[in-house]
């Protein structure tokens, strides 16, 4: 593709989860960062995506970019030293590499558990963010509804999306597995964004588990989480510490900059048997060293792993067929790119035809009837439409060729556009 579409960031394959939290972003951060590039830098296209599994900047410049949002981004975070961690970031120059891994972004490919739909939702929620915010051009819209429009074929077509294999499914299958032996485990959920309510549906649609708890800051948001799903009991966070104590696992899913679960605050619940953390959150909501308490065991992210399941496995069989599915939209998208790139051609070959044939016209103005003037502007219209019609397909063979560059070169000597743009 000839569009300069770039991407910098970094992911769970290329960072330990200790640098991903470090300059992770919530949308407040994602649309003040999303303005900064598109207003001091300059940037275009701009797509900011910061989940738990990756933080990536996708923007539309002629030069390589990265170092200068790599900054802005150490300065938005607070990062003095942001330039130390350089080498945890992927940089893709080139739109193919770009538009190419925000496919496999999008569907799922790239996620830690294959086909994670919760992808998808985020891929459009930071969209959403840079359309409301001005920064999405002409090239990231066509990109991002041809990733809308590639999801829904992937969906429709193939066994990529068969099963529940998300980040939140293999959360609820480590618990399951954690509590084999516990009868009628309590299970206590402490936050409720996207991946802890998604939690919570797995639980509560799964019968092994009927004492599950949820809480959350703002009640009324738990409320309504416990009303979709049935079973699910409600508690103020005032109320958490007893609710603690109680729990035989507890899954973190709070949204803050610091732990909220610290080791003073786990001493304090006095183990006496085994409790299980688990911890959704990025940043860290749970300190590392709770797993120095006594009978406690500490799981975070990096280690809710995609669960053998025959689910996985159909996605894996399908992964082909995914990737052939964006190869064939990709190949649509370049071209489309490509006939992007000879348009301001054609309207100046549209100009330089209709500035000749006014030129024809008023020669003859005088010397004929209003309806004679009438049946030659018909004509000379016509013809020109049949020109210009010609000339517009050569040019899109000349894109499939890849040989636009040399036709316009041609064009623009035959119909001396340069001078016809600069008289206009």
């Amino acid at each position: 593709m000839t569009h300069p579409f770039k991407a910098v960031g970094l992911s769970y394959k290329t960072a330990p989860l200790a640098i991903r939290e470090l300059i992770a972003l919530d949308e407040p951060a994602c649309r003040r960062f999303l303005d900064t590039l598109h207003q001091q830098l300059g940037l275009s296209d701009l797509l900011v995506l910061s989940t738990c599994n990756r933080t990536e900047i996708y923007y539309a410049a002629e030069r390589d970019q990265s170092p200068a949002i790599i900054e802005a981004l150490g300065q938005l975070k607070g990062v003095q030293d942001i330039t130390d961690y350089y080498e945890y970031f992927h940089v893709r120059n080139s739109c193919d590499e770009a538009a190419r891994h925000l496919f496999e972004v999008a569907m799922g490919l790239d996620a830690q558990v294959v086909g994670d739909l919760q992808i998808s939702n985020q891929v459009k929620q930071a969209y959403q963010w840079s359309a409301d915010a001005d920064a999405a051009g002409p090239f990231l819209h066509r990109l991002l509804h041809s990733v809308f429009f590639t999801n829904k074929r992937v969906q429709q077509e193939t066994n990529f999306r068969d099963g529940a294999a998300s980040t939140s499914y293999a959360a609820m299958e480590l618990v399951e597995e954690l509590t084999a032996d516990v009868a009628n485990p309590r299970v206590l959920v402490v936050g409720l964004g996207e991946i802890g309510a998604d939690v919570c549906r797995h639980l509560a649609a799964n019968k092994d588990f009927s004492d599950v708890t949820i809480c959350n800051r703002t009640r009324s948001k738990a409320e309504l989480l416990a009303a979709e799903c049935e079973g699910l009991k409600v508690i103020d966070f005032e109320n958490l510490s007893e609710a603690l104590r109680d729990a035989d696992v507890i899954i973190s899913s709070i949204a803050r900059d610091t732990p909220y679960f610290t080791v003073e605050l786990v001493e304090r619940l006095e183990v006496l048997s085994y409790k299980f953390f688990i911890d959704l959150s990025v940043p860290r909501s749970i300190e590392a060293d709770v797993e120095q308490v006594p009978g406690v065991l500490l799981y975070n992210i990096d280690a809710i792993q995609s669960r053998a399941t025959a689910a996985v496995e159909r996605r894996l069989a399908a992964v082909p067929q995914v990737r052939s599915i964006i190869e064939e939209t990709l190949a649509g998208l370049d071209e489309w790119s490509r006939e992007m790139m000879v348009g301001p051609v054609i309207q100046k070959i549209k100009g330089a035809l209709e500035h000749l044939r006014q030129e024809e016209l008023d020669r003859y103005q005088k010397k004929v009837t209003p309806e004679e003037a009438k049946r030659l502007d018909d004509i000379t219209k016509s013809l020109m439409q049949k020109v210009l019609k010609q000339h517009v397909l050569q040019l899109k063979a000349a894109c499939k060729r890849d040989e636009a560059d040399q036709l316009i070169d041609v064009l623009n000597d035959l119909f001396d556009l340069e001078r016809q743009q600069a008289t206009a």
